[in-house]
């Protein structure tokens, strides 16, 4: 189902909005734009220790929703 609404969330009082993490300032766009790039499960987790795969999971599912759902 969206799952991926337990790891993500928009907050209009943590970073304008955008969508990060849960418990996190990481935002969606910079661990997409990393696996964009090349990077792996963890090369992102190296950089942000705070994250585990589920996380990126998620980001890659909230994105496939995105895609899916454009009117959401």
């Amino acid at each position: 189902m969206l799952d991926f609404l337990q790891r993500i969330e928009m907050n209009p009082k943590i970073l304008g909005g955008n969508p990060v993490i849960k418990n996190t300032r990481i935002p969606v766009h910079i661990i997409l734009q990393m696996l964009k790039d090349g990077s792996s499960f963890a090369d992102i987790i190296k950089e942000y220790p705070k994250l585990s795969p589920e996380d990126i999971k998620a980001t890659l599912d909230y994105s496939l929703y995105l895609v899916n759902h454009p009117d959401s």
